[in-house]
């Protein structure tokens, strides 16, 4: 008599997410929509964590409301909320032989934040570098700092075109678009040394694993795997877009990007941000951008259709809250200079929106000050 036994069950992947804000919340909640709507049970055993911080008692409560354009609204509800980093390393409801993937998708902001150092709790090291950490930030050299603190670790680097925003706290819109390209990262370069080449590996078989995951078990079916260097021109030529659009946004005085195009000294303007950034990507990687990639004139058309699109640096600037000049600006800058290449636009743009940041912060600071002495 022949007796069956039932298949062997798949290991659990664990993953947390780092930054419960809309983005976070959308990726952790595809991984995980599976389990709550259709099987209820973990599909592929995957168990999707976030660590919150002003949003944490309400979702620890009653999880996440999504309202999506592409997949209905629905209740996400994560298998943990932690109200901060050190909170989830030291929780007993941590997976007991670490997260297998650690999810970044707070706001990159290098000159107030170290992220590397934030998330070292977390992180399993070892001489494998078990925890494989992905990057869903703007910009470009957001993934060295990690690369640094975590020599061991796969790397997967991620350019979202996602438009998320979080309406009120434990409620997300997604309003359009699904678009995530993801690559490697060991050093910029696809390895350059046998340990690079074997690092580019090892984040190359994660970014796989990623892609299948949010494909097949997400439904985010324009989710897509490059090389290395193909992932970098992704991320220089999303800059592109948001090293022209974003400042210029805030120093025209609070203009939106199709308002902007449309006016022709501006649509001239932009165009020769867009352009600096294109000679700067082949210097940096050694190789232009490949045909798919959108050329200028083409990013200015399509955004004339944008009616409704506020730059994200000029969203931070009306709230008072800092803006990612450095990954987008910064960054950009030092690296095409050590290349030997000048971005002189965008070096203008920066020196005068870091002054601007840095007279108002003081600016504030100083009349805080006053108010105090005033109720004293």
């Amino acid at each position: 008599m022949s007796s069956q036994h039932p298949p062997p069950k798949e290991k659990p992947v664990h993953i947390l997410v780092v930054g419960a804000g809309a983005i976070g919340c959308f990726y952790a909640s595809r991984l995980h929509h599976k389990i709550l709507t259709i099987l209820r049970q973990p599909s592929k055993n995957i168990y999707v964590s976030l660590v919150c911080r002003s949003n944490y008692s309400i979702v620890a409560r009653s999880g996440v409301q999504m309202k999506t354009r592409t997949f209905g609204d629905y209740t996400f509800t994560p298998a943990a909320a932690y109200p901060s980093i050190p909170a989830a390393a030291s929780s007993s409801s941590a997976p007991k032989d670490g997260w297998d993937y650690i999810f970044v998708t707070t706001k990159a902001l290098p000159d107030i934040v170290d992220d590397a150092a934030e998330i070292e709790p977390l992180v399993r090291k070892g001489p494998d570098g078990k925890s494989c950490i992905v990057l869903i930030q703007n910009g470009v050299g957001v993934e060295e700092p990690h690369r640094k603190r975590f020599p061991n670790n796969p790397l997967v680097s991620v350019v979202t075109i996602v438009s998320a925003e979080q309406i009120s706290q434990g409620v997300v819109r997604q309003n359009r678009w699904t678009r995530t390209s993801l690559g490697p990262y060991s050093d910029g370069l696809g390895g350059r040394t046998a340990e690079g080449k074997e690092l580019a590996r090892r984040g190359q078989a994660c970014t796989d694993d990623v892609v299948d995951l949010l494909t097949r078990y997400g439904g985010i079916r324009d989710a897509e795997s490059y090389d290395e260097i193909g992932m970098q021109q992704v991320r220089w030529h999303k800059v592109c877009i948001n090293a022209a659009n974003n400042p210029s946004s805030v120093l025209s005085g609070g203009r939106g990007s199709a308002n902007m195009v449309m006016d022709p000294d501006l649509r001239l303007h932009l165009k020769g941000c867009m352009e600096e950034v294109f000679e700067a990507a082949e210097h940096v990687l050694g190789e232009p951008f490949p045909a798919k990639l959108a050329k200028p004139e083409r990013i200015l058309t399509s955004t004339e259709r944008n009616t409704d699109g506020r730059p994200s640096m000029l969203v931070d600037w009306i709230h008072g809250r800092p803006m990612e000049l450095e990954v987008i600006l910064g960054n950009p800058v030092r690296i095409a200079r050590e290349r030997g290449y000048e971005m002189k636009r965008l070096q203008t743009l920066y020196a005068l929106l870091k002054s601007a940041q840095k007279m108002r912060k003081e600016s504030t600071e100083q009349d805080a000050k006053r108010q105090n002495g005033a109720k004293l």
